[in-house]
């Protein structure tokens, strides 16, 4: 999927000396004075904005910082010597970066309480504006936040329901598959033979337009997509993801989303004459020597499938059942009067026979 820039945001870090919250590019504690750490992990604030100045664009932009292999200053990824101490950053080290922090957070949030003495804060301030003391960072009024009932009474009620549905499926195969064995003896055999009759008919059907056989009449077409691709073209649609924010390792974190192009066509109606199904006829009788029907066509009909079946009717003990067989040779194999172990489902259906010895 292709990559789509929607700008900079300012992330945060966390004082480890005195817990204020501080904007990401700030080197020192606004609240302590204490310099951000080497390894001090940028968070996303619990508002997002993108950025529109464009030094901070830039600089967003450029890259990692890169803290001083002599003094640990951090500097921007432009800079070539330290701001601090001024050696070399060839041999400084640069932040890590690329980690994504998690969905962009562009909607507005209410007002943030201070712990100290309870005023109300934007969500983008870091520090109280009446007393000034530290405010809880987006992280962790997020964590805070009560968790969504993941098992909620409408999944329990889906949980319930699928399970009472599988428990029915498992009892039906249960006795279906679950059969006693008795002695029939066969009584009858009856046959049947069927012809199917096909006549050319219009068939509605649906294609992409340059699918469409050549003289046909095309009916009302619609814009339906053919395919995706990564990179924007004429008679494409953009569909993207949610936007996520990525840190970039100097206090500012980019916000993308990934996103394919859907490549619309045209999908129309036709129709087209097929042979189909549109009668039959049947012949049936006693015994196995089976006759086909007599097929008399009309002009564009022609003759379909061919079928047979055949009947053979057990006797039992107060009870008559039927099993069918395709091949006049298997049906020719039950002579009327012989004695078959019949295995009968809890259906009073025959799932098998063999002869009885």
């Amino acid at each position: 999927m292709a990559k789509k820039s929607l700008g900079y945001v300012k992330l945060e870090w966390i004082c480890p000396n005195c817990k204020s919250r501080n904007p990401g590019p700030q080197q020192k504690c606004g609240s302590c004075g204490a310099a951000q750490p080497a390894d001090v992990e940028f968070v996303q604030p619990l508002q997002e904005e993108i950025i529109e100045e464009k030094a901070q664009i830039e600089r967003a932009a450029a890259g990692p910082d890169i803290h001083c292999g002599y003094c640990g200053a951090r500097n921007a990824a432009t800079d070539k010597v330290c701001v601090q101490c001024g050696a070399d950053l060839k041999a400084g080290q640069a932040r890590a970066a690329g980690q994504v922090l998690g969905a962009h957070r562009s909607q507005s949030v209410p007002d943030v309480t201070c712990p100290a003495c309870g005023s109300a804060n934007p969500a983008s301030a870091q520090r109280c504006q009446r007393c000034g003391a530290g405010l809880l960072s987006g992280a962790e009024l997020m964590a805070r936040a009560p968790k969504p009932n993941k098992q909620g009474g409408f999944g329990r009620a889906a949980l319930f329901v699928g399970l009472g549905i599988v428990a029915l499926i498992v009892v039906f195969l249960a006795l279906m598959f679950r059969t006693e064995e008795t002695i029939g003896v066969v009584q009858d055999v009856n046959w049947e033979r069927r012809i199917e009759i096909q006549a050319l008919v219009p068939v509605a059907k649906e294609n992409w337009i340059d699918q469409i056989p050549s003289g046909v009449a095309v009916g009302q077409c619609r814009k339906r997509v053919a395919r995706t691709q990564d990179e924007p073209t004429a008679n494409a649609r953009e569909v993207c993801g949610t936007p996520y924010t990525v840190d970039q390792g100097s206090g500012f974190g980019e916000v993308v989303q990934e996103c394919r192009y859907e490549i619309l066509e045209d999908w129309c109606e036709y129709k087209v004459d097929e042979w189909r199904s549109v009668d039959s006829v049947s012949a049936n009788g006693p015994g196995v020597a089976a006759l086909w029907p007599e097929l008399r066509l009309d002009t564009n009909q022609r003759e379909g499938r061919r079928s047979e079946e055949y009947t053979i009717l057990f006797s039992t003990d107060g009870d008559n059942y039927r099993y069918k067989v395709s091949q006049a040779n298997d049906a020719a194999k039950f002579e009327k009067g012989s004695r078959w172990i019949l295995s009968v489902n809890t259906f009073n259906a025959v799932t098998n026979v063999e002869p009885a010895r």
